[in-house]
């Protein structure tokens, strides 16, 4: 008799899922299929010699991705238009099997953090009475808080620090003129909790976390996905996005005084795809053609400590690797003393910040008044998401101790 075999049934959402299909007669044909209500998945199987279907070892005939991914089912997941449910795997004919996937992995514990004016989360690992390291979280231009990354990061053995900085009530409305001194405050808050602090950020967010690294000394380690070494433009009100784009203003202060930023370019191909509600590369409004004035590099040479920089190729988003080597040139022309790296992923979009084995279907993502392009092919985001992710963690682990 045919049975589904999952391992494990139960685990945190950066954990892969080996799935068995045993049982069924040699050559058989059957359908394995993924559904969480608002999304599905499916891929077309014929067992092997044995009767078996292993989604390790074996690719699909046809379905939602190609190729042997033992979590194509989990990325590859569309919208169906329906409501969120369970995350459910089935077999037509042999059975179902409901997986839990889950944002907060088991042994750690949440606090929510709002004192001195510091807006976060903080998630660490049940008490053993180890020392362990830190690190602060930091989302991009969405703003908010990144509670699920910080959380299953927190189960890798670390003691994070999900930190908002705009668009939260207590913090600034819109990403103009945050200072910087406010990450100071966090660095020291968690200062008293953990060991070395490292600082994770993507998108926008490694832009900051660059910036962060070089200007507290405390910072021991700094991971920027899809990040920026250049500081650029903020982010201001505005009905739609040419009317953010066009606020003139820093994203960043020091001792009150702004930073000098790289300032957006709105060119004509832009403007059309606005006007014309196509599909929108944000990259389009950060032009270095003229070059990059020096002031707005982030001096990433003082950051007492390893730099992880990942970039894509295909970023719609911005050119996050063309920004990501500025910072790689600094730390090579000052002979930076710890380890660096800048690792691009070619085929790879935008989307490739956070825990992986989500789905990497939407290459486009709601803006102000538009549609964002995020660029690349979906399951090499997919694979580039997994693989950041991986070395983040192993990163970390060796910069800071775990």
């Amino acid at each position: 008799m045919a049975e589904i075999l999952v391992s494990p049934q139960t685990a945190p959402l950066d954990q892969p899922v080996d799935v068995i299909v045993a049982g069924l007669k040699p050559g058989q044909s059957i359908t394995v299929q993924l559904s969480t209500g608002d999304r599905a998945s499916r891929a077309v199987f014929e067992a092997d010699d044995r009767g078996v279907v292993d989604l390790t070892r074996h690719a699909p005939a046809d379905g939602s991705y190609r190729g042997v991914d033992p979590m194509g089912l989990f990325w590859s997941l569309e919208r169906t238009g329906g409501k969120a449910g369970p995350t459910v795997l089935s077999v037509e004919g042999v059975g179902d099997r409901v997986l839990e996937r889950q944002s907060v992995p088991e042994g750690v514990e949440r606090l929510e953090v709002r004192e001195n004016g510091l807006v976060g989360t903080l998630f660490a690992p049940e008490d053993d009475g180890a020392d362990l390291p830190g690190v602060i979280v930091l989302g991009g231009s969405e703003g908010g808080l990144q509670e699920t990354d910080a959380a299953l990061l927190a189960a890798h053995g670390f003691v994070t620090f999900a930190l908002g900085y705009f668009g939260l009530k207590g913090l600034p409305e819109y990403l103009v003129d945050v200072p910087l001194e406010y990450f100071g405050k966090a660095i020291d808050y968690l200062s008293e909790r953990v060991g070395e602090i490292g600082v994770v950020g993507g998108s926008r967010g490694g832009e900051l976390a660059l910036l962060v690294g070089a200007t507290f000394s405390q910072v021991s380690a700094v991971v920027s996905v899809v990040g920026s070494g250049v500081v650029t433009q903020g982010i201001g009100p505005g009905g739609n996005l040419l009317q953010k784009l066009s606020y003139e203003a820093a994203s960043w202060t020091l001792k009150g005084e702004p930073l000098p930023y790289l300032p957006y370019e709105i060119g004509d191909e832009l403007r059309a795809r606005i006007v014309n509600g196509e599909p929108v590369p944000l990259r389009l409004a950060f032009s270095t053609e003229d070059g990059i004035p020096e002031d707005t590099e982030i001096g990433v040479e003082r950051i007492v400590g390893g730099v992880l920089l990942i970039s894509s190729g295909q970023d719609d988003g911005w050119p996050s690797a063309e920004l990501s080597e500025v910072a790689l040139r600094r730390l090579k022309d000052h002979e930076h003393p710890f380890p660096y790296e800048h690792v691009v992923y070619p085929e790879a979009g935008h989307l490739i910040a956070g825990p992986p084995h989500r789905p990497a279907t939407d290459v486009t993502y709601p803006g102000p008044g538009v549609t964002f392009s995020g660029g690349g092919a979906p399951q090499a985001t997919a694979r580039a998401r997994a693989n950041a992710w991986k070395r983040t963690v192993e990163f970390l682990r060796e910069q800071l101790g775990s």
